[in-house]
């Protein structure tokens, strides 16, 4: 029999929520309840992404993405080091394979130096050479703050240290409905109901959702893209040193088809990013009529088709060609063959959308009445966590004092 009464309930169950209730209960005397739908911790974005510790390079100087990143970067390096989690802070390199991306490349080194990046480099083409022997291009930058980690381990670390001070989490837990009953919340989940005084939404790919059925509005809608992975043949993965990227384009919150040297071990190369038709839709063939009906039912939905529709098509091509999936990663290492390829894993990414058809690229918090909503996540959140779970903490808790 597990207890029903708790002064904050907090859903999901991936990195953001796990960094979240670990924060919450560092220092608090609140009772606190993580509850997951899966039936383990990280299983969808945080256990399928792939796995880097990002530098704060790309993001607007000031924003949430690049203050959460640059600080917590070193939260989280500082905190694999204190708990011996495996990992290296090895640097990558970004690559321009074209004149028309050198003016982003500049871009994308001072927003680097404005985010505090130091020793971060640029390269001549001859100069790639020396961190990537096999890659190839007209210029580049090196990041030495990026690094490589299993973001699972962290995830059931943070969890480990969370039930170690008194916390408490239910696994197979799907958040149904939430109601109030005088200066309680009623959270009806499909192990039963539990009360709580505060409720804190880090759903990740249903967390507009989860607003939704707490009768606040989110103001924007979670669309699904899933990035699919190949590796290199083991054979091959000497063509890989470290983190291999392009120059992304800067229309979309995407980074482009790269090579990521794994934690765990192996090289992957990829994502695409490649509309998907189920909200976990981790293969081609998978389908949610509920999930496709929401999408297509939603007007920003159209309002983004009618703008990137060529990249869209570009990506579905991508996705079933392994021709044209390699004719990209032979932009960065032309030595790549198809050969030298195999398929890998797939990740799907929680792409926030505002009616106005703009994908959101930043971090995204709602307040309503005692209840926070984290509602957009995406890279570098993990890298991030540490930093968000704290920020979103100290909202939390002045927020607490003030309406419970």
């Amino acid at each position: 029999m597990f207890e029903k009464s708790f002064d904050i309930i907090v859903i999901g169950g991936g990195i953001i929520g796990t960094a979240t209730v670990l924060s919450l209960q560092k220092g608090s005397k609140f009772k606190i309840l993580l509850v997951e739908s899966e039936n383990k911790l990280a299983y969808h974005q945080t256990g399928n992404n792939s796995g880097v510790i990002h530098s704060g390079l790309y993001y607007k100087p000031g924003s949430l993405k690049a203050r959460n990143c640059t600080e917590g970067r070193e939260l989280l390096y500082n905190f694999c080091e204190d708990h011996n989690i495996q990992h290296e802070r090895c640097g990558k390199i970004v690559i321009a394979t074209s004149d028309s991306e050198l003016d982003t490349l500049d871009e994308l080194y001072n927003k680097g130096v404005a985010n505090g990046l130091t020793g971060i480099k640029k390269l001549s083409a001859a100069e790639i050479k020396y961190y990537e022997p096999h890659a190839t291009g007209i210029a580049g930058l090196f990041v030495p703050q990026t690094g490589i980690v299993d973001y699972s381990k962290v995830t059931n670390e943070y969890s480990k240290l969370f039930l170690s001070m008194g916390g408490m989490i239910e696994t197979d837990c799907k958040f149904l409905s939430l109601k109030f009953s005088g200066s309680e919340l009623i959270v009806s989940t499909s192990k039963g109901e539990f009360k709580a005084k505060f409720l804190v939404n880090c759903g990740g790919l249903y967390s507009d959702r989860v607003a939704k059925l707490c009768g606040v509005n989110p103001g924007l809608q979670i669309v699904p893209f899933r990035g699919e992975y190949y590796k290199l043949k083991k054979e091959k993965e000497y063509l890989v040193k470290n983190l291999v990227y392009p120059v992304p384009d800067p229309r979309f919150p995407f980074l482009g088809v790269h090579f990521t040297r794994m934690m765990k071990g192996g090289v992957e190369a990829g994502p695409n990013a490649v509309l998907a038709f189920k909200r976990v839709g981790y293969t081609k063939k998978d389908f949610s009529l509920i999930d496709v009906s929401q999408m297509f039912f939603y007007s920003g939905f159209w309002k983004m088709a009618s703008k990137y529709y060529k990249m869209g098509f570009g990506e579905f091509y991508r996705s079933f060609s392994k021709r044209a999936f390699v004719n990209a990663l032979q932009k960065l290492i032309p030595e790549i063959q198809e050969d030298d390829i195999e398929p890998g894993g797939a990740g799907v990414r929680a792409q926030a959308l505002e009616p106005n058809g703009k994908l959101v690229d930043d971090f995204r918090i709602v307040e309503a009445n005692k209840m926070v909503h984290f509602l957009n996540a995406p890279s570098p959140a993990a890298t991030a966590s540490l930093s968000i779970g704290r920020t979103i903490a100290e909202l939390v808790k002045k927020k607490f004092q003030k309406e419970v």
